[in-house]
């Protein structure tokens, strides 16, 4: 039998990271969707081909024929409704961010220790295979590292976007900034020390902030977030060596216009990663989890870590931690 999947929300993103996938990976199914406005949901369902519409959240989530639960609601909505998910026996595969703050992470970590449902951050990056590339040649071409960069600039600009709404928690670094912390944490290890941080505001919305993160290896490394700078689209990873240089363009998404440029002691070459979609290797990777146990990753305990940096970034650049 299928992983039958259901939507909590009609949001953007649900074509893109789940239903366009599930056409294309095996033994998964979208099988049900709930919005707040049950009409748009309805409409949603039609679009987009889902078989079943529920009125409500709860509806939903009280639904027999569901294994699992996808939840791209608001920030500030995730930690409410990935546990009532879970308390409701169902597996949740919940987008990044994962909550918008520590406190609300590690509530949800608590639930999720004590059930044996999967609850796995949609943190797509992670699954496509030239994650571990870059791992790879970090490790193992470039020699002590000596400068990293990361970058993520999206032009997203002021008005009603949730992105721009602090209630919901909203701003850049939970955003666009999620990835390169996440990339560098990866790539250098858990949990660095915030050197510095500075941002500039609107209405409490971080709309460019810059952060330096310390590593217990030694590397110190700047991360770039914005959603409404100069910097209108950039998306960018950096790596100097003692030995050679990693240059890549859109290492977030390599399925987009990702390229990777490396110079080191064997020459200069290009590589050009598989441009199968993130989402899904993703959501092969929630299928198996929630079928054989195989081990997620990105499930609660490396999302609250991933959590603890960005409020520590957000403290250093002298905001608060969203609500």
């Amino acid at each position: 039998m299928p992983l039958r999947i259901g939507v909590l929300g009609a949001a953007r993103i649900v074509h893109g990271a789940l239903i366009e996938p599930s056409r294309t990976v095996e033994d998964v199914e979208v099988t049900a969707v709930a919005a707040r406005d049950p009409e748009r949901a309805a409409k949603y369902a039609a679009r987009h081909g889902i078989p079943r519409v529920h009125r409500s959240y709860e509806d939903l989530l009280a639904d027999p024929g569901l294994d699992a639960v996808y939840v791209p609601l608001p920030a500030a909505r995730h930690a409410e409704w990935t546990i009532a998910a879970v308390e409701a026996g169902k597996h949740v595969l919940c987008e990044k961010p994962f909550t918008s703050n520590t406190e609300s992470a590690e509530r949800v970590a608590a639930v999720a220790a004590s059930a044996d449902r999967v609850v796995m951050e949609a943190y797509h990056s992670h699954y496509h295979p030239f994650q571990r590339r870059m791992r790879e040649i970090v490790a193992g071409e470039l020699g002590p590292v000596t400068a990293a960069r990361a970058i993520f600039a999206v032009p997203i600009p002021p008005g009603r976007d949730i992105r721009w709404n602090l209630a919901l928690g909203g701003g850049g670094l939970l955003d666009v900034g999620y990835y390169p912390v996440r990339l560098l944490r990866e790539l250098f290890g858990d949990a660095p020390t915030v050197v510095t941080a500075r941002a500039r505001e609107r209405g409490g919305i971080d709309r460019l902030l810059t952060a330096t993160l310390a590593f217990d290896s030694g590397v110190r490394a700047e991360v770039v977030s914005s959603i409404w700078s100069r910097r209108l689209l950039v998306s960018r990873l950096e790596v100097t060596g003692e030995r050679g240089r990693l240059r890549v363009s859109w290492p977030y998404h390599p399925q987009m216009r990702c390229k990777a440029s490396i110079r080191s002691a064997s020459g200069k070459r290009v590589e050009i990663p598989n441009k199968r979609p993130t989402y899904a290797f993703q959501l092969e990777a929630f299928r198996d989890a929630t079928r054989t146990g195989s081990p997620v990753p990105t499930d609660a305990p490396a999302a609250v870590a991933q959590m603890r940096t960005l409020d520590a970034i957000y403290r250093a650049a002298g905001m608060s931690a969203r609500p």
